[in-house]
């Protein structure tokens, strides 16, 4: 079977006349002379084989073939609107969807206001977070379950990345602990002190692993996933732990103090990540846009 061409003035053509039923109306509305319309339907005609119009001096009517014709081209017309329309929908932040993945301490200081802000702004794009540790939120995004991630470690060589902030870290320990009242502790402050540390998947102890050669951390026996599991640990005085500082919230409360770490190789890198060599929707963009523009105005 040979292909048929038909451009798509030759499918506003064969519409035009099907709505108007009137050759020089028809042409009008194509803005052609009648005679080049003329020809431009029986070249349409020629291509398929098939008669599609029948012609007299006083109307213009539909041959069958040329019934099936018309409804399938303003189908195709009805669809092709309604897709432009949902595309102009789409660039206008007026419908869409956009998902993050973001570190439960991100999710929980940055992002509140910044969602908060987002669905003011454009309450009818769809904003899905997932908090999770670096490892899922890496691989949510390579799997293409979300746009962007915001996360601290991990392997990010495969991502295109953007540094938001370091942060620094900090000493957290019970409230009447010989270090609690200093003004800032340095590595030889912590000679002896049992250091619990979080999980090894986790970006914190990543980090504090690939220093504790030179630092010779002395770590606890106890071992915890979740920040709040620290928390009430260190409170209990069962020993004391490295923190950056976007997890402090946790460990605000009675009974314990914070000091900040004055070691500046130790610092945690907040990255925006996403994948390499794929365009953002625009809806993605905008989010990138107005994160890029939280966390410049908190700098």
């Amino acid at each position: 079977m040979s292909s048929i061409n038909w451009s798509s003035s030759d499918l506003q053509a064969f519409a035009a006349l099907v709505q108007t039923r009137h050759f020089t109306r028809a042409a009008e509305r194509c803005h052609l002379s009648q005679s080049a319309f003329s020809q431009k339907i029986r070249r349409l005609e020629s291509m398929v084989g098939v008669r599609l119009f029948e012609r007299s001096t006083r109307q213009v009517s539909l041959t069958p073939e040329g019934e099936q014709l018309s409804r399938e081209v303003l189908r195709i017309e009805r669809e092709l609107q309604q897709a432009l329309g949902q595309l102009s929908d789409l660039a206008g932040l007026r419908a869409g969807r956009v998902a993050v993945a973001a570190l439960p301490s991100i999710a929980a200081v940055w992002l509140p206001q910044l969602l908060a802000r987002w669905r003011a702004l454009h309450p009818q794009v769809t904003l899905t977070l997932h908090d999770s540790l670096a490892h899922v939120g890496l691989a949510l995004l390579r799997e293409g379950k979300v746009d962007l991630a915001l996360t601290a470690g991990g392997d990010l060589r495969e991502f295109e990345t953007e540094l938001l902030r370091t942060e620094p870290y900090w000493l957290v320990c019970p409230g009447g602990h010989r270090l609690a009242a200093r003004r800032r502790v340095h590595w030889a402050d912590l000679a002896g002190e049992e250091v619990i540390q979080l999980a090894r998947s986790s970006s914190v102890r990543q980090q504090l692993d690939r220093l504790a050669a030179a630092q010779v951390l002395r770590s606890s026996p106890l071992e915890v996933e979740q920040l709040a599991t620290l928390a009430a640990l260190v409170r209990a005085g069962l020993g004391v732990s490295l923190v950056p500082e976007l997890t402090l919230f946790h460990f605000r409360g009675p009974g314990l103090a914070a000091v900040p770490l004055a070691e500046p190789e130790l610092t945690r890198p907040l990255w925006l990540a996403r994948r390499k060599g794929q365009a953002l929707s625009v809806a993605a963009q905008a989010f990138r846009g107005l994160l890029l523009e939280a966390v410049s105005a908190s700098s």
